[in-house]
């Protein structure tokens, strides 16, 4: 699978939700960050301590889409269009 994100003028971008659902990332981990020989860049969630209680359980209410995006700064809702547009044009097979 490959998911198309635009890197911000900040540096910033999200990792995509389908991505951090099958992973198991949640709000306020902590992830690493490690260059490759080969310029690709692995992301791993860290575990600061041992004896730490798993908190994320608490946050698994249920959402609607619209909830969803109403939550995304604007950046982040831009972003997610021209993901979404992407996705159209590729079942589409559109070309830009």
């Amino acid at each position: 699978m490959t998911i198309y994100r635009v890197l911000g003028k900040k540096g910033r971008i999200t990792i995509p939700y389908a991505i951090r659902k099958r992973i198991g990332f949640r709000y306020n981990d902590i992830l690493s960050f490690t260059e490759q020989n080969d310029g690709s860049v692995v992301i791993k969630r860290e575990k600061l301590c041992d004896n730490c209680i798993d908190i994320a359980d608490e946050d698994s209410e249920d959402i609607t889409l619209e909830d969803f995006l109403d939550s995304l700064s604007e950046e982040e809702q831009r972003d997610a269009l021209i993901h979404l547009s992407l996705l159209w044009a590729e079942k589409q097979k559109v070309s830009f």
